[in-house]
């Protein structure tokens, strides 16, 4: 786990509580040097999210992650309260970019 993904991981922690935190850094999909930090999908659940709208979650992760998001060029947001994601505990893979060499 690198500087970044740590950095992501202590910050969501700290902001949400979470029941499940999946940090998955999918920059090697992408054509950029190896070991990058730079692409990650996120899968977060917290009762903190209960009531809130997708958008108003992700505001609220990005809020959480505030500069360090000046170091990641993408980030994939999969957030839910603890009844949604019992519900639907599948999470879709990521596709390979369009650039991959």
């Amino acid at each position: 786990m690198g500087s970044i993904e740590n950095s992501i991981k202590k910050l969501l922690i700290d902001a949400f509580s979470p029941s499940i935190l999946s940090i998955n850094n999918e920059s090697y999909m992408h054509n950029v040097p190896k070991d990058s930090e730079s692409h990650f999908k996120v899968v977060l659940v917290s009762d903190n999210f209960t009531g809130l709208s997708e958008v108003n979650r992700h505001k609220s992760v990005y809020r959480a992650l505030g500069n360090l998001l000046n170091s990641i060029h993408a980030i994939s947001i999969f957030s839910f309260d603890e009844k949604e994601y019992k519900n639907n505990p599948i999470i879709l893979d990521s596709p390979n970019c369009a650039n991959r060499k």
